[in-house]
This record gives C-alpha cells, structure tokens and sequence, in this order.
C-alpha cells in the first residue's frame, strides 16, 4: 500500500515539473495544400518564423518548379533554409537537421516560434522525433546491394531484408530499393536490425515540444489544385528556368533534376514529349506524390487534422492554446 501511495506522488510530482523544451510548430500535408498560407496566415497572429522543411527549395536557382513562397509571401515572415545550396551541391537529411535546429535556436533566443512548414516527411520526422543514431551511408557497400538486384532480379533485395529484418520487410514494397539498401546497409555495418534501432530511438524524448497541424480537403479539390499549381508553373516560364540551368552548365543527371516538374521539363527539353504530355505528365506524377505524402504523415503520431479554409478560427485557437500552456 506505501508503495502504490509514493508511486502515485511520484506520478504526480512529475506531472507538476514544467516542459521546458523549445514549443514549435509544424505544418504539413501534400504539395498544393496550401501550407505556406496557413503558416502566413497564423504569423499574423503569432510570433512566428518559417522553418521551409522541403527538399527541393534548399536549391538556389530553382524558383517555379519548387513552388518557393515568392517575394511578397517572404516579407510577411521571416523564412530559413530556403536557397540553401546549389543544384549541384549535396544536401542531405543530416543536413537539415543541423541547419533547422540551429534556426530554431536563434528564432528562440529572439523570443518567437519556430513554425517549420512542409512535405517532406522525413525533414519533418528528423527534426521532431531526432536523427536516428545508425551507421551513415556506405556508398561501396551500396553499390554492392544494387549490383546483386540487378545480376539476380528483382525482388532479391527484398528476400534478403526479408531473411535479416522481417519487420522492416513488411513495412516495405519489394521494388522500395532506396529503403531495402538502407536497412541491408545499416545491418552489415553494425550487425543490428534497423527495426530495433528504430524501436529504441521511440524511446527517446523529443528535443522540442511539438504541435503538428495536417492541412487535409477532399481528394478532388486537392488534384484541382494540383493541375493549377502546374498549369501555372508552365505558363510562368518552367521550361525557360530549366533551359537556363542547362546552359549554365548544370547537369541533367542531377539529383535536383530529379524534382518533380524538372524531370519532365528536362524530356521536354530533349524533345522527348510535347508540352502538352509534359504538362500531362506533371499533373499525373504530382498526383501520385501527394498520395504518398499523405500515407506518411498518415503513419506520423499525433497530428491535428485540419480543413483551414472550413474553419481558420478554430485553428488560431488551438495554436493559441498550445503556445500558453506551460
């Protein structure tokens, strides 16, 4: 009985210490959703700076196909890691999540909030939930991996997870070979399942006490903002902004050409497609990202799930909750 009551005033003394962890926000959701005008909208509100967490504006020189907020939309908030690096210049997650816990501190030494805004799903989960602690890439030992899918089929790299980590295995489609090589990778480096570091890493307190916003609206009125988005891009000069890049020397073989919207620009480019396939195919390719960014953050943890354009109101008062609760 002693035991259950000093259990139960430790339970309560703890809930009595104060969270002095950093507070931010996150705003996510699919491309075209609009995120950028929420955040805009809730900085008129609140002390906020913008966080941009999208792998494709860290590149400086590539404005409309990576949709940055333009000019105007930047004055209204200060916005970080935006022209980060040049196409060709390597950025990875790692490199993120230095550079946004470094803006946060400095937006918090400053007495605001740190607003991190985007569709990049594994930006977002690096910087709430913390990098994992696995090997780093081995680029040898990857080649290695990619060689055996290719000389035996595919489908090989998948059996193989399949035999080291089962549990990874069945989170995975066997043609997701980005993420068969990594979880064979981190296996061979350090003889661990990458299931189980990932298990222990859950473990861990958060670096920053968060309130992720999901910005949702029916399926049809998102693709209706998708075919938009890239009918804009195209008639604000796409082709004319990937033209020059070439010209300057960039290579089309980069990961940044990979992008959407500059893949099919490059092809279109080459004469490879008509503009009008081009725009089709943009369209199309956009349609199927959203669809995977909305499965991931579908898997995130505790996110509040919001139609702004229903209801800006409500919005502006659970944000208002959040940043005043102690």
């Amino acid at each position: 009985m002693e035991e259950a009551l000093s259990t139960k005033r430790e339970a309560e003394a703890a809930e009595d210490v104060p969270d002095t962890r950093q507070k931010m926000l996150v705003i996510l959701g699919p491309t075209a959703s609009g995120k950028t005008k929420v955040s805009l909208e809730l900085a008129r509100c609140f002390p906020l700076e913008i966080i941009c967490a999208d792998s494709r504006q860290v590149y400086r020189e590539m404005e409309i196909g990576t949709a940055k907020p333009d000019a105007h939309e930047r004055l209204q908030a200060p916005h970080h890691l935006l022209d980060v690096v040049f196409p060709d210049q390597p950025f990875s997650v790692d490199d993120f999540y230095r550079l946004a816990k470094h803006a946060a501190a400095s937006i918090g030494a400053r007495g605001h909030i740190p607003c991190v805004v985007g569709g990049t799903g594994l930006y977002i989960r690096a910087l709430t939930a913390g990098l994992l602690d696995a090997p780093s890439a081995d680029p040898l030992l990857r080649a290695r991996l990619l060689r055996l899918e290719e000389e035996n089929g595919p489908g090989t790299l998948y059996r193989m997870t399949q035999h080291v980590d089962p549990e990874i295995a069945l989170r995975l489609f066997p043609r997701d070979v980005t993420r068969l090589v990594r979880a064979l990778e981190v296996f061979a480096q350090s003889g661990r399942r990458l299931s189980d570091l990932q298990r222990e890493h859950g473990f861990r307190q958060q670096e920053f006490r968060t309130l992720k916003i999901g910005i949702t609206m029916p399926r049809e009125e998102l693709y209706r903002r998708i075919d938009e988005r890239v009918d804009r891009m195209l008639t604000s000069g796409l082709l004319e902004e990937v033209s020059g890049l070439l010209a300057r020397g960039y290579s089309p073989d980069l990961k940044a050409f990979q992008a959407l919207g500059y893949r099919e620009a490059v092809r279109c480019l080459k004469g490879e497609m008509t503009l009008e396939e081009t725009r089709s195919a943009m369209k199309l390719a956009t349609r199927h990202y959203a669809r995977r960014q909305l499965t991931w953050f579908g898997r995130e943890p505790d996110v509040l799930w919001v139609n702004f354009s229903e209801n800006p109101d409500n919005l502006v008062h659970r944000v208002e909750n959040f940043l005043l609760t102690r």
